[in-house]
């Protein structure tokens, strides 16, 4: 245990160090080259650096490959090329607006490695005081199917400035907890890094952006999450941490109707009031979203709505250990 402890310290701490050194140098490139976008929430015309996945992926990469120094595991390999697949798709949608389905099928692809190395666990899902339900030849279609919705979840919630990184740092750390919970500590350790480098991109995500993670980052953190669901065996805890994010994506999806980039909606969910606080938009054909019901008792700040997902966050991570306490007594 004081092995895997030091090692916990050493990765978390390549994890955070390697985001926040590399990400003020990803800032200055991205702007040198004109990749910015408008931050659409400022009063005062803004431009933001995007996107920021290439620093995220640069801590993931840091600190899993040491810990695959450390302790060679086919789970870790995994993780780390999910994730760097996961990347590659969201790089080439920020440089490319791609068809609705590309992002879906390109991750469903990025979820093979867990399957040709044999990194799940068991082909069964794990349910808090029902126990195993055991699903062989399913388990495997599961497993294709969580990489694209984790990592297209995560991408959802991505709309207000360092909300999807607050947010990736709460379920993260959360999901930490869970695995150490119900005594996987190999693959708790494995996701540390996943909270720290969040943490990180956090400081620069945070009002006001000074970058933004882009379709790259959010797929990337959404991707290792999933990775580490499957392979931890946590899949039911880790969707009920990041459960705002998969409520904001199926009242996208219900109201849409149909597999679509975000970018591709021409009617707004939110608009702006006189004094640019945000507000719930009246137009009938705008896509309901998890910040335009927070916002249907009346207009709020940009930092008011991101506080709000915050807590929600809070509360799905208590949900979550909660359950994850269920899981292993009946464990």
């Amino acid at each position: 245990m004081l092995d895997r402890t030091i090692v916990g310290i050493l990765i978390s701490a390549v994890a955070f160090v390697t985001v926040y050194a590399i990400t003020p140098s990803l800032i200055k490139a991205l702007t040198k080259r004109n990749m910015v976008v408008k931050d659409y929430n400022k009063e005062v015309a803004t431009m933001v650096a995007r996107p920021g996945g290439p620093s995220i992926l640069a801590g993931i990469l840091a600190s899993e490959l040491t810990l695959y120094a450390f302790f060679s595991s086919t789970n870790i390999l995994a993780i780390i090329i999910t994730t760097s697949l996961a990347f590659l798709v969201g790089f080439a949608d920020d440089r490319k607006v791609l068809g609705g389905w590309f992002k879906p099928l390109a991750l469903a692809a990025s979820a093979l490695p867990i399957i040709l190395l044999g990194a799940y666990a068991q082909p069964h899902l794990a349910f808090p005081l029902f126990g195993s339900v055991k699903i062989p030849e399913l388990y495997l279609a599961l497993i294709v199917i969580i990489i694209p919705v984790m990592g297209n979840t995560v991408n959802s919630i991505d709309v207000l400035n360092g909300v999807a990184s607050g947010f990736m740092t709460i379920a993260s750390f959360a999901l930490t907890v869970c695995l150490v919970i119900v005594h996987n500590y190999d693959i708790a350790l494995a996701s540390l890094p996943l909270g720290f480098v969040s943490l990180a991109f956090y400081k620069y995500h945070k009002i006001p952006s000074k970058i933004f993670p882009g379709d790259s980052g959010a797929l990337t953190l959404g991707a290792m999450y999933g990775a580490l669901s499957i392979i931890g065996h946590v899949e039911i805890i880790a969707a009920i941490a990041l459960l705002p994010a998969v409520i904001n994506s199926f009242l996208f999806l219900s109201s849409v109707k149909r597999i679509v980039e975000h970018r591709q909606i021409k009617a707004n969910p939110v608009v702006h009031t006189e004094d640019f606080k945000l507000m719930a938009s009246t137009d009938k054909s705008a896509p309901v979203t998890l910040v335009r019901l927070i916002l249907a008792n009346g207009p709020l700040t940009e930092k008011q709505v991101g506080f709000v997902i915050f807590r929600l966050a809070l509360f799905s991570a208590a949900l979550a250990i909660i359950t994850s306490f269920m899981m292993e007594i009946n464990l």
